[in-house]
């Protein structure tokens, strides 16, 4: 690439609080477009190591490279916990570094991920401070935590008072975008950046992975039901063992496995009801990494993520690309985008133990269900994947810096 054309990049910063195994993908795919340089500023590198993920309970260190590919910096620290919050990372030099100074250049845009921390707030106030645009991307939505009513009062008038520092949003999905429709106003500029995983690499993992059902002790020829997930109490595996205990009892032909995978602070729990219970048939695998999922989604029928207030669920998006069946609850923010039911799968009533029974039951009840639904499921993930990221995103530069084209 020549001067004239590199000049003629998008300088594009990134602000992010650490390196993400689901991101990573993502931001290799963005660096290859010829007319948009791509810098990621990471707040800390703790997951670059070994290090303790509270959610699963273990020590945890990504066997999938987060780093390579794509331009990145981690900015100085002024406090870093080795743990994601509110106050933490917080970082040194962010407007210096913005702004541009030596050898490096300011940015034309500042996309930031999130905005309930005080280091991506720092990041939106420096870009203003600059004249610096910034396009914001979160999973909130408006299903939320309970709240009083004044607490929502508060968080209105913040989030109107931060629009005006934002140009546009970055939508993940039809619930965030209602959510920014929502405090934002319906008027407020938007672009579809879906909440994407690798398509091709769980698809072709799965194809060629092998099969952890030697290592679990699982008969060929019997349905097998998965879970996957960090094993705390909003992930609601205990109502998926409850449905499963309800679907032994219906079904005709041979017994599905329950596999469960993951592990965290409920796992004590979920072992002690399965014993209790006698439900032989359950498996309790423990924490996998990124690389071994594709082998657990190409041995099962049907993934179910049976969750309270999920707001997306990535996982669902790399269970499909595999060529699952799904099974999610009404409180799986995915579910909008993702999941028509009877096509490549079905929503159930978050906690509904019977309506999650019975999900499963019309899934296995008929063989070749659960492969007609993979099928379906492969198929609606090849309309939500990266290259619809680029696009949402090129269109979002497009309208913030007027320096890109759409035809490119």
């Amino acid at each position: 690439m020549n001067q004239t054309a590199q000049d003629k990049r998008v300088r594009l910063a990134y602000l992010v609080s650490h390196p993400i195994q689901y991101q990573a993908p993502l931001l290799r795919r963005i660096a290859r477009e010829p007319d948009i340089d791509l810098t990621v500023l990471f707040g800390s590198d703790f997951s670059v190591r070994s290090y303790k993920d509270e959610g699963f309970g273990v020590e945890v260190t990504w066997d999938t490279p987060l780093l390579d590919g794509y331009h990145h910096e981690f900015l100085p620290p002024l406090r870093d916990t080795r743990g994601v919050s509110a106050t933490s990372p917080i970082s040194r030099g962010l407007f210096r570094r913005l702004r541009g100074s030596g050898s490096a250049s300011a940015f034309d845009a500042l996309w930031v991920h999130g905005y309930a921390s005080v280091n991506a707030l720092q990041g939106i106030l420096c870009a203003n401070a600059l004249g610096i645009p910034v396009l914001l991307r979160a999973e909130s939505w408006l299903a939320d935590r309970p709240r009083s009513p004044w607490k929502l009062a508060l968080k209105g008038l913040f989030l109107r008072a931060l629009s005006h520092g934002i140009a546009a949003t970055l939508p993940i999905g039809t619930a965030n975008l209602e959510y920014w429709q929502h405090y934002f106003g319906d008027d407020f500029p938007q672009f579809l950046m879906p909440y994407a995983v690798d398509n091709s690499y769980f698809a072709a993992k799965a194809a060629a992975s092998r099969s952890p059902r030697e290592e679990l002790g699982l008969e060929p020829g019997r349905p097998i039901i998965l879970f996957a997930s960090k094993l705390q109490e909003r992930k609601r595996a205990i109502d998926l063992v409850k449905a499963y205990e309800l679907l032994l009892t219906r079904l005709a032909g041979p017994a599905p496995y329950l596999v469960i995978v993951g592990d965290g602070e409920e796992r004590q729990a979920l072992a002690a009801y399965i014993h209790d219970h006698q439900l032989h048939d359950v498996r309790l695998a423990g924490f996998r990494n990124q690389s071994e999922l594709p082998g657990f989604f190409a041995m099962s029928d049907v993934f179910v993520l049976p969750s309270r207030h999920e707001p997306w669920g990535l996982i669902v998006n790399e269970a499909m690309a595999a060529g699952c069946a799904v099974i999610v609850s009404s409180d799986v923010g995915s579910s909008f985008d993702l999941v028509t039911p009877g096509v490549a799968g079905y929503v159930f009533p978050v906690e509904d133990v019977g309506a999650l029974a019975q999900s499963l039951f019309d899934v296995l009840q008929q063989p070749g269900t659960a492969n007609r639904m993979g099928r379906a499921a492969v198929e609606r993930m090849e309309a939500w994947s990266f290259e619809q990221d680029v696009v949402g995103l090129r269109e979002a530069l497009a309208y913030a810096t007027r320096r890109i084209s759409l035809s490119q």
